[in-house]
């Protein structure tokens, strides 16, 4: 998917759009894709003289790409869109640096209604940087 297609398919825009492409996806499961340019602007305060990544983004990209894959499990010309209801077993394990790119593996492993159940992994250079467990429930906004 290109950049134009997930925005069709999630809310999310700059400067908190945290995907830059899809890669693969399927019922289940979505591998997406975010270059971190070394201008950008988070990397000024986080932190100015070491830059990293935070974690937190980390998830959010994550986040936004199990909202693109949720997005194609929804009714047509619907309000809702996926929110994340819960966050467990979060695991941070390397440093992102700018300049590398972020891949974000996301899995629904249950759905119950408008509820699904993820587990995700995100990976930079081919390397564990985080691994996380989520909920989202497809609400109206």
């Amino acid at each position: 998917m290109t950049l134009d297609e997930i925005k069709q398919a999630i809310p999310h825009r700059d400067p908190f759009l945290w995907l830059d492409e899809v890669t693969e996806i399927s019922d289940t499961r979505i591998v997406a894709r975010k270059h971190l340019p070394a201008d950008l602007d988070l990397f000024r305060g986080h932190y100015p003289h070491f830059p990293i990544l935070p974690g937190v983004i980390q998830c959010e990209a994550a986040f936004q790409a199990a909202a693109v894959l949720i997005s194609r499990t929804l009714p047509a010309g619907s309000n809702l869109a996926p929110v994340v209801t819960r966050l467990n077993n979060v695991q941070f394990r390397s440093m992102v640096r700018p300049t590398q790119s972020i891949e974000m593996e996301v899995e629904i492993t249950e759905r119950l209604q408008n509820t699904f159940y993820l587990k995700g992994k995100v990976t930079c250079e081919g390397k564990l940087s985080c691994r996380l467990e989520f909920a989202c429930t497809a609400t109206e906004i």
